[in-house]
């Protein structure tokens, strides 16, 4: 009997202790910010999303050196989506709830992008897709819970047309020319079309449309009416092995590189390393940043995680274009965080629709983005209700044959243009989904 009531006791005592470590675990998670992480170091655009995941994950280590968010530490979890939009889904619905409940998620991907734009709003946690994604999400009146912070890819059309104009003495230049869109046959390089087609219409040149299809290792027929049709300009709107590809058959072809230019995932060293001096005089746009090996940013992370053998890749891609895209991107998602707590209470975690509202509110000043180690890299971004991007500015550089290097100064997507197709691309959604417009009252929310 002694030894019946002792089990008894131990076993209540056992679930007690139980309790308290479910209790202290679950407090100990709440006091850190979940950052999901969607990667995909695996696959046909692995070379491509290994430097970006890096970058992301390095900023988010790089934020608990600094001490987290004035306070609050972050944690994270990655997930690999392969560049796959069923994966990606899988991804968001495995981990949207984990550690106290995500923060944000960060597609890396325009296809996984469509998938969770319907999804967000009913789980309350924001979007950011800082130059990728839906072009007509800047529209925050629409999208509420989408951030294409920084940059859409109507905004890289468009001063990509305006660069061009620039060389060719001006628009009124462009009449008559021949202009081809080598693009990869998915949402994402689909994106571009509405603005060059507007574009096109108001200058005079001739558009061609020539999709390549996932992933873009078999470009002959493209490069073969390249060939034949000799057009002025070509933009290559690829992604991972695509844009290698194509670098290789402009070469094979005779097609000058100085007459491509790629958007700015179609600019970064996987694209032009194993074609070397054959990408010579190729260039692309950039979402502000290029290589910025001297930033104050990447020293940080070198010092802080590197040389204590802490970084997540290797100590070579720290400032690399797609490594310091994954690292800007991170700091979005952060400071979008300290923004909310201005709000909602310093030094506390804040849920996914109290970061939305920082996302909505970002203010990131020269002076911030300075003392971030960011200078010579960004100019400033502001958020608001009515523009979830915050930011038009670009650049373009172009591959020495070793390396890149800017070749303009700053533009500025055409807002004239953009905002208009914005507004009406955002009313036929909203008309498609029977939403209605934000109210004055929901963006103070």
């Amino acid at each position: 009997m002694k030894l019946r009531q002792i089990a008894l006791t131990a076993t209540v005592v056992a679930a007690g202790l139980s309790g308290v470590l479910t209790t202290s675990l679950a407090s100990a998670q709440a006091k850190e910010q979940f950052f999901p992480a969607l990667v995909y170091r695996t696959g046909a655009y692995a070379p491509n999303g290994v430097p970006f995941a890096n970058g992301y994950v390095d900023y988010l280590k790089l934020t608990n050196a600094r001490g987290g968010i004035n306070g609050v530490k972050v944690s994270f979890e990655e997930c690999e989506t392969g560049y796959a939009t069923d994966r990606g889904v899988e991804c968001y619905e495995r981990l949207k709830g984990k550690n106290g409940g995500a923060t944000v998620f960060q597609p890396l991907s325009t296809g996984i992008t469509f998938a969770l734009t319907e999804k967000a709003p009913v789980d309350k946690i924001p979007l950011i897709t800082a130059g990728y994604g839906r072009s007509e999400s800047q529209d925050g009146g629409v999208f509420k819970w989408n951030f294409p912070i920084a940059g859409t890819y109507w905004v890289a059309a468009d001063v990509l047309i305006q660069h061009i104009a620039k060389k060719e003495g001006g628009f009124d230049k462009l009449k008559g020319k021949k202009i081809a869109l080598v693009y990869h046959d998915s949402p994402f390089g689909k994106e571009p079309i509405p603005l060059l087609q507007e574009r096109a219409k108001m200058h005079g040149f001739d558009l061609s449309l020539l999709p390549v299809t996932h992933p873009g290792v078999e470009q002959k027929a493209t490069w073969l009416q390249i060939r034949q049709n000799r057009p002025d300009y070509v933009l290559n709107w690829g992604w991972g092995v695509m844009n290698s590809t194509a670098l290789k058959e402009a070469q094979a072809t005779g097609y000058p590189r100085e007459k491509m230019y790629g958007v700015w995932w179609a600019g970064a060293e996987p694209d032009v390393k194993d074609v070397g001096q054959g990408a010579k005089g190729y260039s692309a746009i950039t979402m502000q940043h290029g290589t910025e090996k001297g930033a104050a940013v990447v020293k940080e992370v070198l010092e802080k995680l590197h040389a204590k053998n802490q970084g997540t890749g290797p100590k070579d891609e720290v400032g690399e274009v797609l490594y310091m895209r994954g690292l800007i991107s991170a700091m979005f998602a952060v400071e979008g965080v300290r923004a909310a707590q201005e709000r909602f209470g310093k030094g506390k975690v804040m849920t996914g629709e109290q970061a939305r509202w920082g996302y909505e509110n970002l203010n990131l000043t020269q002076a911030k983005l300075d003392a971030l180690g960011f200078k010579g890299v960004m100019r400033p971004i502001s958020t608001s209700c009515a523009d979830h991007m915050g930011a038009a500015w670009a650049r373009i550089h172009t591959w020495d044959g070793t390396k890149w290097v800017f070749s303009s100064d700053w533009y500025q997507g055409d807002e004239q243009i953009i905002k208009p197709m914005v507004k009406a691309a955002a009313d036929k959604y909203a008309a498609e989904k029977k939403l209605t417009r934000r109210t004055p009252q929901d963006c103070q929310s």
